[in-house]
């Protein structure tokens, strides 16, 4: 049994007869009749009763016909179903996204999901840079939003954007009173940052020693929500991208002041597995990342 026999019976039972088949299928009439014996030499049973007039359909026929028909259909809904699947992205896909950027990117790229790649679903990991950077290279994320501290990123990543650093710290603050602030009047600030090693650490402690500045680095917090709590108490100051507090700053929770002379610049990179191979979905996310992220980079 195969699926030209099976349509060769449904075409004889529609039609009534092997001529008029053959004429509708531009098939044989010998080879139309082969199906149909080999049919009921498989099921053990006449099909169709022969006839002057053509060929109607036995009692066993007539019992097979919509049977014939459903899977028929079937075979063939199967085949718009793979043409349909053929490239389509599906599976989970790990992927570590920065805090900064973590609450404007995330709907976004849901959303996306759900519209275009249904099949795709995220595991998302929230972390600073150096926790992100580790998991990277244990092979536990396939992707991974990062913030990166000079000339340029590494082989396997794609730069997003840039972003300038903040101090952060609470409404009426004179020291935030201007919009900029120059790196050397860090000094004696109370400061909440980011637990070592940490790629801002790194980068605060270089300048510092430039500029012969002592930063006085009050608490560790290993959560930008942590830190904005502090600096939103007054006790202390801490420093972040402009996206990171841009909904403090609209509701007048928070204020800010860029930081300058040198200015604290942090490329936002893409980065991407060398553990393993991308999956397709891996792929799909990453293409969609490097499009909904950008604009939000500030």
């Amino acid at each position: 049994m195969n699926l030209k026999q099976l349509q060769s019976f449904v075409h004889v039972a529609e039609h009534g007869s092997l001529a008029r088949a053959a004429a509708a299928t531009d098939l044989a009439e010998s080879l139309i009749s082969r199906h149909i014996a080999a049919l009921e030499g498989d099921w053990g049973d006449r099909l169709f009763e022969r006839t002057g007039r053509g060929m109607a359909l036995s009692d066993f026929g007539r019992r097979m016909l919509p049977e014939v028909r459903t899977a028929l259909e079937r075979v063939e809904r199967l085949g718009e179903v793979a043409h349909e699947s053929a490239g389509v992205p599906t599976g989970t896909v790990h992927v570590g996204v920065l805090p900064s950027l973590s609450p404007q990117l995330l709907p976004l790229l849901f959303a996306d999901l759900r519209a275009d790649a249904p099949g795709v679903s995220l595991h998302v990991t929230e972390g600073f840079s150096g926790n992100l950077d580790e998991q990277m290279a244990n092979g536990r994320l396939d992707i991974a939003v990062i913030n990166r501290y000079g000339p340029s990123a590494a082989r396997a990543e794609e730069v997003l954007g840039a972003a300038e650093t903040w101090l952060v710290g609470r409404p009426g603050s004179a020291l935030l009173s201007d919009g900029t602030l120059a790196f050397k009047s860090l000094a004696g600030v109370p400061l909440v940052l980011p637990a070592v090693p940490n790629g801002l650490r790194v980068m605060l402690d270089q300048l510092a020693r430039r500029q012969g500045v002592r930063l006085d680095v009050v608490m560790s917090v290993d959560s930008s929500g942590g830190m904005k709590d502090v600096a939103r108490s007054g006790h202390a100051c801490t420093l972040l991208p402009l996206m990171a507090v841009q909904e403090e700053l609209a509701r007048g929770s928070l204020a800010a002041a860029r930081v300058v002379k040198p200015g604290i610049r942090r490329t936002i990179v893409l980065a991407l597995t060398t553990q393993r191979p991308l999956s397709r979905a891996a792929r799909h996310v990453a293409s969609r990342i490097r499009v909904l992220a950008p604009p939000l980079v500030v």
